[in-house]
């Protein structure tokens, strides 16, 4: 492996080079969830007010966040609660869609979370209606078609103990 090349002798040319490659290339928005279960072994679902169905907690990774950073203040500022992620789960390329271009979504493994931290979960702003913990069968119910092959190979990655790449809600390579 050949060592990283030092920065040109020139570094306002170079970074006039990086600035036009930064205007030009391709930025991804960024989804983050997380799946986060009781000590039953049901997930914990949440009900957005600003669209319709069911949804994994998380949200949109701000400008220059990185995911695993987005979905921990999702959950502090949505649900009032934090958790340590003990993983990535799925990484999903998703088309363009509806008005918007492709994205980067992400699910981390939420690990389970205390029987009375789990009684007292409701949601702390007005992006959220409803929280509850249900059974998988119940929650792949709940969820639109997208999130649901989504949250499918979340449950798959997290019994296999391997994330998996998904290209638009399939298996990918």
């Amino acid at each position: 492996m050949r060592p990283t090349a030092p920065d040109p002798a020139d570094t306002d040319a170079w970074n006039a080079y990086l600035a036009e490659g930064n205007a030009k290339q391709a930025r991804k928005r960024v989804a983050a969830d997380v799946l986060v279960r009781d000590a039953s072994g049901r997930v914990l679902l949440v009900n957005p007010t600003y669209k319709p169905g069911w949804d994994l907690p998380g949200g949109m990774a701000e400008a220059n966040e990185p995911p695993e950073d987005a979905v921990r203040r999702e959950l502090v500022e949505e649900l009032g609660i934090r958790v340590t992620l003990l993983g990535l789960l799925v990484v999903d390329w998703v088309a363009p869609h509806g008005p918007w271009d492709d994205q980067l979504a992400f699910v981390f493994d939420g690990g389970t979370i205390e029987g009375g931290q789990a009684d007292r979960l409701r949601p702390r702003d007005g992006e959220l209606s409803e929280a509850a913990f249900v059974a998988t069968a119940e929650a792949a119910g709940r969820l639109h078609d997208r999130l649901r092959r989504r949250f499918r190979h979340a449950l798959t990655a997290l019994e296999a103990g391997r994330p998996l790449y998904l290209r638009d809600g399939a298996p990918g390579i």
